[in-house]
């Protein structure tokens, strides 16, 4: 039954309806079989348990594969849209798009992971830039249900350890949330656009597309806020929370006054180390990610302000919300009056004059979930940005023509209790996603049939083109509509109800809702769906008051300032700018677009990319609502297989075409396997060619190939999804055929060549052979005729006679001193050179002189940029890196300054397994860590984050210092040989250090040093303080072996103006960038406005201990549970200057 029952192509089935269909799958599904195809369409059910199809191993046989010789999976979905987008199928080089859909929980994040996986594998992903993107747009879940989609998160990555876990748990964070479908849905879509040029990944770009910010300020009942509030309470320490003004989260309106169970807080804590790693590996600055986290705290501190009338009508915060209102207004960085301001008043200005019109209390609270709606939403929008930063193509992308795959993963169909606004945008988007499937499966096939004048019989689907009309129409659409109520500031929701009720009062996809509250009814593709329309017309204006904007932008928060004097484009996306010169701007002006202007704006430039790409459909199905593994639930089961079509995709799949080439693109394309040499198959044909003659060169093609069950139109061949293959399959022959052919005609060439060079020195050598007989008989005969000289000379030797002398020169008389002497005027001048071509190469009769000089020179430059590099090298340490190495004075004993890779490995050579030091880098502004491996030494690349944080090339953890890095890689291996470090390699000698060019920042010690010295003898606060306050005499930024020692007079005279200056007993300096932290023993980031939140939270725990039944359950507003006595050790907290007078105040 298994065996026959078990297709793995449905559009082969030979009958076909709804219970063999829903027989086949479920006997699949109970077989652990989760993919199946339809035609060319991949079919997806998530198990919700772990199975072993995800193991490299069988990533390895789905590269390059053939569709029929492995079973359905993914993998074969990516390895076919790689090869078609690198033109090695039917079509030529063309972008892809692969389409996911399906509901909430259906798997379709953890596909996406899937199939950039497999695509980074394809592509040879290796570096540094594709594991990036390989985690950087795997925006799901590391706290999703434990079993989803088949597999462990820490199963699927185990053969990936080695990948860069950079961005992952940040967007995660950051836009995914907890639901009652799924645990982590993400509450936005994406659109993730992966770059090649060739065959190798150059970028990547996420779209991001409708971030439900409405969840900030209200959840229904089982689901949660975004994971980062919970996040941020579960890992931050105590004495962090208090820097942020954060209580127990229980005490948050936002958070529905609740938190989690142990278990889950010990997760939650672990996720939160990750975000915090994952914003250090993409490079966002200490300051940046303190205010980022301080603005988190804030929007959380605005949920809790409450409103209560005065007796003149005005609106005021209660007694017991003005604490949190002055821990918001610290938190952003702003005024507490301008901030209560902007909250209960708009500023208008009519004619010159400035006027106040006071809110109504739920007008007032409007704004504060504005507010806290709108600082999130662009918090996400700048963490996009910079993730998008450090994917984009390091090309010029004008210049250079990229391939694209693009990857939508977008909210699934939703059908909640009550539907919102938001549920209403996101079955609008899957509408669109089923319109673009209805028209590449159906509209497009069947039209073209017709056309071509192909016997057809029109198979019937559910068009939902009519429900897109209902909302995108204009003027008369629900969109339309809903902006056109929007601009009306009397409108209401129940007005822009009345509107829809008499606009599509006949409409066979609207029903007119009676309930009390303002709602309709839409019969979408996947069902009956009734919207609750409280609060529409306020999330499409998204607006906040008009002078918030300003307030904002001119806080002294810089992240604050930047998100606000940002533009928005009209896709909804964050654009940074320059800072305006005018704050005071209408922001709520009517050329402010809407949410729901922005959404299909968005959407349509979506479906303008998809329809310009080749696309590849997978479908997600979810087996059942209570994510139990093994269990099919049939209903739910077939109700997804039925609003997806899957009966009439199976029907088209099986009896259409799916591929509709041209002739001439046939033919250009498959003319190799064409071997009449009497057809011109060249891409420069005249235009005189018919298409007639372009029909017949098509069909000699197919002749060869022996294809059956195809068709031919008037302009078109018609193919099965099959025939591709087959087609490929073709081409692979011959391509294996040329391969032998090159291959005999090089070795045939070789050994052609070889043959002549080897007889070419055959020749050579009985040549030199000959020469060495010619030379050694010429000598022989020389010393033969020598020998008979000298035999000659010795037989007439005589007595000689003693020569004659010759008469000597008289000596020539003096010339006289008048005449002028020229010395030169007789002597033999040397022979002029000839002046010679530089393109005349030299000879060995020219002078070498000047090609001494020249590479004379070159090695002299050569030196002097060494010796160059080196001092550059030399001043970037000792102005950046000289305060965060030397410890104590000196230099650890694992430091070996500008030493040689060769001289490393020499230290290193009889050392122990895991020795290991670190050594800075002589061609580049870094360090290399050289370990002594069980093989051989191993050489690790260590670098410099833009936020001053140290990375080991490959690895995905930023560390503070390198103390800190190597303290961490003593007890985790490091990458990929899992190798731990053990001991530290010492000097060459105790008398010579290896690092002679930078051991005087050794033995300098400046006046930090010796007071810090000084604090650790004595530890009185007088001291600490004297010392924390003479820092301030020395610049932050000034190198250590730069700064000038003083003399004794001025230093007696520095100390008395500190000790001056320390008698009010202050315990901590408060700079503008960062206070001495005493828990943490360094310097630290903290927000600008520290002071003010401190005081704000102590405030709040006052008011709460002195009238702790004040916000009872019976009060009549809104209950905020009682807030515990202070929560934080007085050891954490950190006295500020001046704190007592703002006590007293």
């Amino acid at each position: 039954m298994a065996g026959c029952r078990m297709p793995e192509d449905l559009a082969t089935l030979s009958e076909l309806d709804e219970s063999v269909l829903l027989e086949v799958l479920s006997t699949r599904f109970r077989h652990d079989h989760v993919y199946t195809y339809v035609g060319d369409i991949l079919i997806a059910i998530n198990p919700l348990k772990y199975l072993p199809l995800y193991e490299k191993s069988e990533a390895e046989k789905y590269k390059s594969c053939s569709k029929s010789n492995l079973p359905p999976h993914i993998f074969a979905v990516a390895d076919r849209a790689y090869q078609s987008m690198l033109g090695r199928l039917a079509t030529g080089p063309k972008n892809q798009c692969i389409v996911i859909s399906g509901e909430s929980g259906a798997g379709k994040t953890e596909s996406t992971k899937l199939l950039l996986r497999q695509i980074m594998e394809l592509c040879k992903g290796n570096s540094q830039l594709e594991r990036q993107i390989l985690q950087a747009a795997s925006i799901c879940c590391l706290f999703k249900a434990p079993r989803i989609h088949g597999y462990h998160y820490s199963k699927i990555f185990e053969a990936f350890s080695n990948c860069e876990v950079k961005v992952n748990p940040l967007l995660e964070a950051f836009g995914n949330a907890q639901t009652v479908m799924n645990d982590n849905s993400s509450r936005f879509g994406k659109y993730i656009q992966l770059r090649f040029r060739n065959t190798a990944v150059k970028g990547a770009k996420i779209n991001e597309y409708l971030l439900e910010k409405s969840r900030v300020v209200h959840q229904d009942e089982g689901e949660r806020n975004f994971h980062i509030f919970y996040y941020m309470f579960a890992g931050i320490s105590a004495a962090d929370q208090e820097v942020y003004g954060l209580l127990d989260p229980t005490f948050y309106r936002y958070l529905n006054h609740k938190y989690g169970a142990v278990e889950t807080i010990k997760q939650w804590s672990k996720k939160y180390n990750e975000v915090c790693n994952a914003l250090d590996m993409v490079g966002f600055l200490e300051q940046e990610q303190v205010d980022m986290m301080t603005i988190l705290a804030g929007i959380l501190s605005l949920g809790n302000i409450i409103y209560e009338p005065q007796e003149n009508g005005i609106l005021k915060v209660t007694d017991q919300s003005k604490g949190w209102l002055k821990a918001a207004a610290g938190q952003f960085g702003v005024e507490e009056e301008e901030l209560l301001k902007c909250l209960i008043c708009t500023m208008a200005v009519t004619r010159g004059e400035s006027i106040q019109r006071y809110h109504s209390k739920q007008q007032a609270e409007d704004a504060r979930d504005s507010i806290a709606k709108v600082a999130y939403g662009r918090v996400f929008g700048w963490i996009v940005s910079k993730v998008n930063q450090l994917l984009a193509p390091k090309e010029d992308v004008c210049t250079t023509e990229l391939q694209e795959i693009g990857i939508l993963d977008i909210f699934g169909f939703e059908n909640f209790a009550v539907n919102r606004y938001e549920q209403m945008c996101i079955n609008l988007a899957n509408e669109q996603l089923q319109y673009f499937f209805n028209h590449h499966i159906f509209i497009m096939q069947q039209k073209e049939y017709k056309e071509e004048g192909l016997e057809w019989e029109t198979i019937t689907y559910k068009d939902n083109k009519s429900i897109l009309d209902l909302f995108l129409a204009r003027p008369l659409g629900v969109f339309s509509l809903l902006d056109e109520q929007s601009a009306f500031p009397q409108a209401t929701d129940k007005t822009f109800v009345d509107k829809l009720n008499s606009s599509f009062k006949g409409n066979p996809h609207f029903k007119i809702d009676r309930s009390r509250t303002p709602g309709f009814t839409v019969i979408h593709y996947a069902g009956k769906i009734q919207y609750n329309a409280s609060g529409f017309l306020e999330k499409n204006r998204d607006t906040i008051p008009a002078s918030i904007r300003g307030l904002f932008i001119n806080s002294i928060t810089p992240l604050l300032s930047v998100l606000f004097a940002a533009t928005v484009s009209r896709t909804g996306t964050l654009m940074a700018q320059q800072r305006p010169k005018k704050t005071e701007d209408n922001f709520n002006s009517t050329r402010k677009q809407s949410v729901g202007a922005q959404f299909r704006h968005s959407l349509a430039v979506l479906m303008e990319k998809m329809f310009a790409a080749n696309p590849h459909f997978i479908r997600c199905v979810k087996p059942n609502i209570n994510k139990l593994p093994d269990h099919l639930d049939s209903k739910l089961f077939m109700d997804q297989l039925r609003y997806n079509g899957l009966l009439e995709t199976i029907r088209i799949r099986k009896d259409g075409y799916s591929w509709r080439p041209f002739f001439k693109e046939f033919a250009e394309r498959y003319g190799i396997l064409l071997i009449t040499p009497n057809i011109s198959l060249t891409k420069e044909r005249s235009l005189s060619q018919t298409v007639a003659e372009d029909k017949k060169n098509c069909l000699a093609i197919l002749q060869t190939t022996g294809l059956k069950d195809w068709k031919s139109g008037k302009s078109r061949l018609f193919f099965k999804y099959w025939h591709q293959d087959e087609l490929a399959k073709c081409i692979e022959k011959l391509e294996k055929a040329a391969i032998i052919i090159q291959k005999s005609y090089k070795r045939f060439h070789c050994q052609s060549k070889y043959k002549i060079l080897l007889a070419e020195l055959q020749n050579q050598r009985q040549l030199e052979l000959e020469r060495q007989i010619e030379e050694r008989r010429q000598m022989e005969l020389e010393q033969e005729m020598e020998r008979k000289k000298q035999e000659m000379e010795w037989k007439n030797e005589r007595t000689a006679t003693p020569p004659i002398p010759l008469p000597r020169k008289k000596k020539p008389l003096p010339r006289p001193r008048s005449v002028a002497v020229d010395k030169f005027r007789n002597a033999v001048q040397p022979p002029v050179p000839r002046p010679r071509s530089k393109l005349v190469e030299a000879t060995p009769f020219d002078n070498s002189r000047d090609h001494m000089n020249s590479s004379w020179s070159q090695e002299q430059a050569d030196k002097e940029h060494q010796i160059n590099q080196k001092r550059a090298t030399i001043r970037w340490f000792k102005e950046t890196q000289a305060r965060k190495v030397i410890q104590n004075g000196t230099f650890p004993c694992w430091f070996h300054g500008m030493i040689t890779r060769r001289e490393s490995e020499d230290l290193l050579a009889n050392q122990p397994l895991g020795c290991f030091l670190i050594r800075v880098s002589g061609s580049r502004e870094g360090y290399t860590l050289t370990f002594r491996g069980i093989d051989r030494c191993r050489h690790y690349m260590i670098e410099m984050q833009p936020n001053g944080r140290y990375v080991i090339l490959g690895e995905d953890k930023a560390h503070p210092s390198l103390p800190d890095l190597v303290d961490y890689y003593k007890t985790v291996g490091i990458q990929p040989f899992m190798e731990v470090l053990t001991t530290p390699c010492g000097q060459k000698c105790a008398h010579e250090t290896d690092y002679e060019e930078l051991r005087n920042l050794s033995v300098k010690t400046n006046p930090q040093e010796k007071l810090s010295s000084g604090t650790a003898a004595d530890g009185s606060t007088h001291d600490r303080v004297h010392n924390e306050l003479s820092k301030l005499f020395v610049p932050p930024d000034l190198p250590l072996s730069l700064q000038p020692e003083m003399s004794p007079v001025i230093r007696k005279i520095r100390d008395r103006k500190l000790q001056a200056a320390s008698s009010g007993g202050s315990a901590a300096i408060n700079s503008e960038n960062g206070i001495e932290d005493e828990h943490q023993g360094g310097k630290r980031t903290f927000p600008r406005l520290y002071p003010s939140i401190r005081l704000a939270m102590r405030e709040i725990q006052q008011v709460h201990e002195q009238q702790p039944t004040l916000h009872g359950p019976n009060s009549g507003e809104e209950f905020v549970p009682e807030l515990p006595p202070k929560q934080f050790k007085e050891h954490h907290r950190t006295q500020l200057p001046g704190s007592e007078h703002y006590n007293k105040k």
